[in-house]
């Protein structure tokens, strides 16, 4: 089944003041910068994003920067953008700096059911600044808990309309992990191919995870555009459903195809 949007504005459908967004990448590879740049659109505020961090001043999250729609960045480092730099000090900007593996963790614990875990990374600094400690092994740890957004956007390489993505190099960073835990994933796909030319060995998220690893439920409803500067660019929506009678999230999978809307920068 094939159900194509008419514009990114279909696709981004839902987004809405106050929300919680995942937005993968690292630094200014693999970053979904189309959608980003739909977000700017949509004038949506009052954002929380976690991202590794927020790219430059004229390009990614610096974009939403600029416009004053981010409340709080959940973040590893502040990387070179003023902006962001400037409404930190200020005090305009709520700001959350993360260990880069512990940030990397905590979503990937998000998308896999975990609530919490303990890690011995911040211990002694002021990240572990009112966390609950416990000694494993003779190191002390603290106690992190997972990190959820309402929707979550991220940058493949290839893609097929069923929803198996490959990541590329950089890319890697970040994009799997928050793929998994958003309650509406959106991906961005460099490449569209017709389903069944992807190698499955090269795969990294495959369409069949959820449904094979946590016995999820999938409904399909398609979602996607093109890219101006790549060949395709899909958009693939999951939907995670959380149950309390259950520990693992219910999945409902949709991506699409359409035309190509706005430039694009390589993932590499």
């Amino acid at each position: 089944m094939n159900k194509t949007v008419n514009n990114v504005q279909e696709a981004t459908e839902g987004i809405k003041d106050g929300m919680t967004l995942m937005l993968g990448g690292f630094g200014l590879c693999g970053i979904p910068e189309n959608s980003i740049s739909e977000l700017v659109n949509l004038n949506v505020t009052g954002l929380t994003c976690i991202s590794n961090n927020a790219g430059v001043d004229d390009f990614g999250l610096g974009l939403l920067l600029q416009k004053k729609q981010i409340k709080k960045m959940i973040s590893s480092y502040v990387g070179e953008n003023d902006e962001f730099e400037r409404q930190m000090l200020s005090g305009e900007l709520e700001v959350d700096l993360i260990p880069q593996g512990s940030l990397a963790e905590r979503c990937r614990a998000g998308g896999a059911g975990i609530p919490a875990f303990y890690t011995p990374a911040g211990y002694g600094t002021e990240v572990a600044e009112g966390k609950e400690v416990r000694e494993f092994n003779g190191k002390p740890h603290i106690l992190e808990t997972a990190l959820y957004a309402d929707f979550a956007f991220v940058k493949a390489w290839k893609g097929d309309a069923a929803g198996n993505l490959i990541y590329k190099g950089t890319a890697k960073n970040f994009n799997p992990m928050m793929a998994m835990a958003g309650k509406i994933t959106i991906a961005e796909v460099e490449h569209l191919v017709p389903v069944g030319e992807l190698d499955p060995n090269e795969v990294n998220f495959p369409d069949s995870k959820f449904q094979k690893m946590r016995g999820t439920e999938k409904i399909v409803e398609y979602h996607a555009f093109r890219n101006i500067n790549i060949n395709k660019t899909m958009i693939c929506r999951w939907r995670l459903n959380f149950d309390d009678n259950i520990t693992y999230p219910r999945l409902i999978l949709s991506s699409a195809t359409e035309d190509r809307f706005s430039e694009s920068r390589s993932t590499t």
